[in-house]
Formats: C-alpha cells, structure tokens, sequence
C-alpha cells in the first residue's frame, strides 16, 4: 500500500501546531519575574516534571533514529537505558539535594558557591556551547521525515529549509511568551501525542505481517535481533554491558546533574523529594520507551525483509509514508515534531536561563527580581532560537544515525562538567584555579579524542572514532573526560596550601 500527505494529515497537523503554540502562549500570561519564567517558581507537579524530562531526552532522534538501530542490529542499546537509571539514582542521592539548599536557578551557581563566579561562567559557556550543537542537530532530524513525506509535491531543496524554520519559528514563539510552564506542559501534552504514534505503529506493523507480532518475534529471535546482553569487552563496541552502564551511567550523571536543560525542570519541581521521585522515575520511563521503539525497528525488519536503506533514520519515515492511512500519517508527523518540539523549547529556555543568570546578571549586577531581567531573558530566548534554528538549517546530510551524532557532541564535554562538580563535592583542597584548569584540559584532552580523525570524515561514519587511544566508542566519552578533569584538578590543588573556608551567599 503506498500513500501520500493527504488534506487530512495536513489538517491533524495544523491543528497540533496551533492547539501547541496557543497552549504555550496561555500559560505564560501570569509571569513576573525571571525567576518565575524559568522555573515556574518551583510550583510544577512531580508528574509534570517526570513526563517533561522524559520529553526533552526523546527528540525526533529516538523517534526517527533508535528503530533505525533495532532494524540493523538488534537490542543492546538497552544497555544505555540500563546505566541512565544508575546515573539518575547516583544525581538524586548527590546533587540534587545541594541544588535545593538554596533558591537556585541554574545547575552553575552551585559551582560559583564552592569555588567562584569564573567557575561558574566557565562551566556555563561549556553547557552553552554543547547545548548548541547537539540540538541543532535534533532540530535537523526532524526534516527527514518531512522531506520524505513530502518529495514530489515540493522542490526538495525547500523541504529542510522550510521544516526547520517553521518549526523553530513556532517553538521559539511559544518558549518566548510562555516560559518554563509553557515548556514543562507542552511536554506533557507531547508526550502524550509521540506515544500515541509509536504505539498506533506498533499495531498497523502486527498487521502488515502474515502472522503477527508472534511471527515477528520469532523471525526476530532466529536473526538474533533479540539479544540484549552484550559481555564483549570491545572498546570500540558502543553498545556492551559495561559501555552502555558503566558509560550510560556516567552520562546520565552529566546529562541529569551538570546539564542544565534538565536541571531547570527539577528545580521547577515543588521540593527535593518530588524532584527525586521524577528524575528517578523518568529514568524508568525512558527505559520501556526505548524498548518500545526498539520493538518498532524490529517489526519494521519483517516489514521490510531487511532491505536496505541509504540512511538508518530513513526506515521508520519510510513506512509512515507507505504503510500507514490517511489521518494517522498527520498524526505520525504531529507527533514527530511533538517530540523535537519539546526538546527544543526546553533547549531555548535553559539556554537563555544560563545566559541571563550566568553571564548577565553578574555583568549588570541586578536583582533576579527585576522586570529588566524577564525582559532580557525573552530577548535571550529569541536570540539563542535563531541560533539552533541557523545551525540546524547548517547541519550536512550524511549516512550516520542521527542519535549517535547528538549523544557524541554532548558527550565529549560532559565529562568536563561532570568532573568539575565531582571536584566541588570530594576536594576540599581544590579552588576555583584548579577547577577551570581541570575543566578546560578535559574538554581539550576528548577534543581530542573525538576529533582526531580528518574533518571532512567526522559525521560520516557511526563507527568508533580513532584517537591516540585507539577505537573508543562514544558511551566511555563521560567517564574518560570526567576522570582527566578530575586527576587534573587534584593534582593542581596540590601545587598550593589548604584555601581558608569562604562564605558564599547562595547564588541565584
């Protein structure tokens, strides 16, 4: 069966954008003050904050890209969901409750309270950056299944441009006006409407095979699609037992504790406990989620016979368009972009909230208080939305899973504010000198690591990076970038006497 954009579609998916951007719009009209714009005053429920979460780390790339990886390997990549759960209990049992002592708004004054306001810059323009690239590249993945759906009717030179733009148009004005209540609860309402799509897919792909799921799963089992467990000590194997927990670990540790796109949703929650049980709790979520769109890739597999594609993230767009009806097609598409959406109006928001909070405040030296500061968040809200939407329009078209792409950019300099928090919590010889110093080598040291190879071959390939290390595969990026920054900074905190106490007031 083959089908196309039908009016229809066009309509579920013009409704879901305006029904979004109007939700958006509405819940931003009560707020007063910065602190209030970017963390919601701390008045969002536990549940709210869990499904937000769960949204942000979703993105197009697990819609599109993670079935893709079913389709051609099999179900290892759990092993990544396993270590998020570790890494999330280790933040609610460590950096959660400091972030709660005081009225925090970003995860780097917690930095500048321990050693300094250079720390605290420093670390921000870190976040700043990686934040940058890696949800371009989100923003990217959600033109595929547009271009897709839409070859034929428009010039393809237009399809991505246009996606991008208009997406980032809308998701821009509804973070402007609406703040972190408008993105926590568009999260929830998209998070509603991706697993609605991924689970109405899940049935058309029981149905399109003679047989069933149980067919499926058997053929499945048979190629060895099922397999979960990976022992092989293989550094350059992303995707074993001790990469995926031992490094999905050390990622979700960065990512939920040092990154401050999720950190501002747990500071929105009502207290330390309710943001406990959604960090921990949407880890779990994110684990039956990704067997869900795991078991997509799977089923896709009997579908398709195995046919090859000329992109992993081509595959699950592909049968969208071919296999699905009128009316569900616009709902797929809804809820593709549902998912960039909410992670990209979280992305926007954290990063204005780092860059007024971080860098502005401490230049201007007003109050949080101030009407001024609202007023110079929103302008940094528009400005950091061009930014992703210009990068992302930037972004080359090439053969790698979009998902690795992403996971990688973050990954290299996790480790460098991972180990950066770790020197506030376990040195007390440590100062603000040996914190930058440890930061800046370890974000070089796996600048290094990562990019070794030639420029022009980079993204071309989803294979493990050379570097002078030899193959390593992009899971032990946190944990090697976080132990160079942490032998760094103590071996510099020895260079100089035991620093006297200093009182700091709780930074906001």
């Amino acid at each position: 069966m083959s089908t196309a954009f039908t009016p229809l579609d066009g309509a579920v998916v013009l409704a879901y954008l305006a029904g979004t951007t109007t939700l958006g719009v509405w819940l931003g009209r009560s707020q007063h003050t910065a602190r209030d714009y970017f963390v919601a005053n701390h008045q969002i429920p536990w549940w709210a904050v869990l499904f937000s979460v769960v949204a942000t780390e979703t993105s197009a790339l697990t819609f599109i890209s993670v079935p893709g990886l079913a389709y051609i390997g099999n179900f290892t990549f759990l092993h990544i969901a396993a270590g998020y759960i570790i890494g999330r209990i280790v933040v609610a049992a460590t950096l959660l409750p400091r972030y709660f002592e005081g009225e925090l708004v970003t995860a780097y004054a917690l930095l500048e309270r321990r050693f300094g306001l250079a720390t605290r810059r420093s670390a921000s323009v870190i976040f700043m950056a990686t934040r940058a690239f890696a949800d371009s590249v989100r923003v990217f993945a959600t033109a595929i299944p547009i271009s897709l759906i839409l070859r034929g009717t428009v010039p393809p030179a237009y399809v991505t441009p246009a996606a991008v733009l208009v997406l980032g148009a809308l998701t821009a004005f509804y973070t402007y006006h609406g703040g972190m209540r408008a993105v926590v609860w568009t999260d929830v309402l998209q998070t509603c409407v991706y697993l609605v799509g991924a689970l109405s897919a899940v049935y058309l792909i029981g149905h399109a095979v003679p047989g069933g799921w149980s067919a499926i799963v058997a053929r499945a089992s048979s190629a060895g699609k099922l397999r979960v467990i990976d022992t092989s000590l293989h550094l350059d194997v992303p995707y074993t037992l001790w990469a995926g927990v031992i490094g999905g670990a050390f990622l979700s540790m960065a990512s939920h504790g040092a990154d401050q796109l999720i950190v501002q949703r747990l500071l929105a929650a009502h207290t330390l406990a309710d943001a406990r049980r959604a960090l921990v709790g949407s880890g779990v979520a994110v684990f039956l989620q990704f067997a869900l769109f795991l078991l997509i890739g799977v089923g896709l597999d009997a579908v398709y016979g195995g046919r090859r594609f000329a992109t992993p993230d081509a595959i699950f767009p592909t049968f969208i368009l071919e296999r699905m009806p009128p009316g569900l097609i616009g709902l797929i598409v809804a809820a593709i972009l549902a998912a960039t959406m909410s992670t990209h109006s979280g992305a926007i928001n954290a990063l204005a909230a780092a860059t007024t909070h971080d860098i502005y405040l401490p230049l201007t030296r007003r109050s949080a208080e101030d009407p001024a500061v609202l007023r110079a968040g929103r302008r940094f809200t528009l400005v950091w939305a061009v930014v992703l939407t210009g990068g992302a329009l930037l972004y080359p078209q090439q053969g790698t899973p979009v998902v690795t792409v992403a996971l990688s950019i973050a990954s290299f300099t996790y480790g460098g504010l991972l180990g950066g928090f770790f020197l506030a919590m376990w040195s007390r010889r440590a100062e603000q000198r040996d914190a930058i110093l440890g930061m800046a080598v370890g974000v070089a040291a796996m600048s290094i690591i990562v990019f070794a190879r030639p420029l022009g071959t980079i993204f071309t390939s989803a294979a493990p990076v050379l570097s002078p290390l030899g193959a390593i595969a992009w899971p032990w990026y946190v944990l090697i970038g976080t132990s160079i920054t942490l032998a760094v900074g103590l071996a510099s905190s020895l260079t100089h006497a035991m620093p006297a106490p200093i009182a700091r007031d709780v930074p906001t």
